[in-house]
Order: structure tokens, then sequence, then C-alpha cells
């Protein structure tokens, strides 16, 4: 079973979007655009203070009538952040994202930000580890000689 570690050594970028918390929401989504992730972590005096994600938007800003420009992230940003370490392997990760109804989880070794894992990677870890599997029995099926009764 793949570790985070292995994902986030795999993964494209492993660049760390963030915003401070004191950003009005409209600039945390423009950064979210730029960088095209659905979620980004909100930093304050070099801790995780939060995380914001498309829908904290969608639920504490659209359907609440609140103006982008003038609501600040630490306004509506979820506060309670859920994190994993490296050792952690990706079905834990889905088990908890599960669970919690989350779709992303910051990765900490002890007070330290290595980066954050989102669903589509761990979705993506679990389908090419589910693929090898898959080709590692058809290859043994194909392979074994046949039976003599």
């Amino acid at each position: 079973m793949q570790t985070v570690r292995q994902l986030l050594a795999g993964k494209a970028s492993r660049k760390l979007v963030y915003v401070g918390s004191e950003v009005s929401v409209l600039t945390a989504l423009k950064v979210m655009a730029e960088e095209n992730v659905g979620a980004v972590l909100v930093m304050g005096g070099g801790q995780i203070v939060g995380i914001f994600s498309e829908r904290d938007y969608a639920r504490r800003v659209i359907l609440e009538g609140r103006s982008s420009a003038t609501t600040l992230v630490s306004e509506i940003m979820t506060s309670k952040v859920i994190c994993v370490g490296p050792g952690q392997t990706v079905a834990e990760c889905m088990a908890l994202m599960t669970e919690k109804r989350i779709r992303h989880l910051p990765v900490m070794s002890g007070e330290e930000i290595e980066g954050i894992i989102s669903i589509g990677d761990v979705v993506h870890a679990t389908i090419v580890e589910q693929q090898f599997v898959i080709d590692q029995l058809v290859h043994y099926i194909n392979n074994v000689p046949p039976q003599v009764a």
C-alpha cells in the first residue's frame, strides 16, 4: 500500500498554495484559479490556521449572500483542519476523507508542512495500485501451467 510520502513524491507539483487569514475571499479565489486548485491553506504566524475551499465559498459566501470582495477568508474558512502524516497509507487517507466528508488533507511531519493531498490524488493512486494488482493477476493466470487431472 502506497504511503502519503510516496504519493507526494509522485505528484507533478508539490507547490504549497496558501493565503493569509486577512485576505479577501476574492483574493483567495483568484489564487485558487491561478494555481488550478480547489482549496488553499490559510496561514498565520507560520502555522496553519485554517483551510479555504470551493465548498466553503459556496456555502458561506454565495448561500449567505455575502460579498467576495469584502468578506475575509478568516470569517468563513474551516478552522478545524484535519491533517495526516507522511507515513499514513493512501487507504487510511481515503477512509478519513470519506468519514469526515473532506476533500483535502494537509500533510504534516511534526510542525512542518510537507504538502497537501486531494481526493483526486487519493483516487488516482488507488486506481493505479488496483490496475497493478489486476495486471499481476492476469499475468499469473496466463502463465500458470495447465493442471493434469
